[in-house]
């Protein structure tokens, strides 16, 4: 399976279009959005919300893309070929998954570079690690929405649902604008939503605190409702593949 996971990370990353939209956007989008004239207190505070978010933003989209990899596969016969490799389905998927959550590193530490050596933000080395670290380990659901995806989409159709997925989830969830600006209703939604919770990691980490019980217990669930749908659609491209 150690194989199959380096075979996968070596694909994914050199995917030039992974490269330009999942790193190099994410980047361009916070340098953008910190430089339109703020000065002051608000303005550094800004530039560190919004690291969070456009990080967090960036390992949602690199998360999701699995899923458009997998659906290549499927088209291509490539998943036939794994069913008559010594892998079992446990193994293939938890290979997916794991080179979907190590492809998500780039654009993380890519927007955080960029606050730090552009923005000039500054933290604790504790943060900054923790900071990585969490973005990484709180991506896992959205690798296995795409996945799941991926295995019950056509290819078409799954670059579609991804990018509503990434962009919905991303607006929603306050990682392009904060979730203070709402309206009320919407404030009241978006702390639920998987992308909320998951910047939620990161902001903590900024502020020196440990994410609340709350945040944990949302995107766990969210973790289970996304790997219950990807298991299923595995199974179901068993039967179609």
């Amino acid at each position: 399976m150690l194989d199959y996971l380096r075979l996968e990370i070596r694909r994914t990353l050199r995917d030039t279009g992974f490269v330009v939209l999942g790193i190099g956007m994410p980047v361009m989008m916070y340098l953008l959005f910190t430089n339109l004239g703020m000065a002051g207190d608000e303005a550094a505070a800004y530039k560190v919300s919004a690291m969070v978010g456009m990080a967090a933003y960036g390992a949602l989209g690199a998360a999701l893309a699995t899923g458009g990899a997998v659906a290549e596969d499927r088209s291509a016969g490539w998943l036939r070929q794994l069913r008559v490799t010594p892998l079992t389905p446990r193994q293939a998927v938890t290979g997916r998954a794991l080179s979907g959550s190590v492809t998500v590193l780039p654009a993380i530490t890519a927007v955080l570079l960029a606050g730090a050596l552009v923005n000039g933000v500054r933290m604790d080395a504790w943060q900054w690690i923790a900071l990585v670290l969490l973005l990484w380990l709180g991506a896992l659901p959205f690798t296995l929405l795409g996945l799941g995806n991926g295995y019950r989409l056509s290819t078409q159709v799954t670059g579609v649902a991804n990018m509503i997925c990434n962009m919905g989830l991303a607006v929603i969830g306050g990682l392009w604008f904060p979730a203070d600006l709402f309206p009320a209703w919407l404030r009241a939604v978006s702390d639920y939503t998987p992308a909320h919770s998951f910047a939620d990691l990161g902001w903590a980490t900024t502020e020196g605190t440990a994410p609340g019980l709350t945040t944990v217990a949302v995107l766990l669930g969210w973790l289970l409702l996304f790997g219950t749908y990807a298991a299923r659609s595995y199974r179901r491209s068993a039967r179609t593949v």
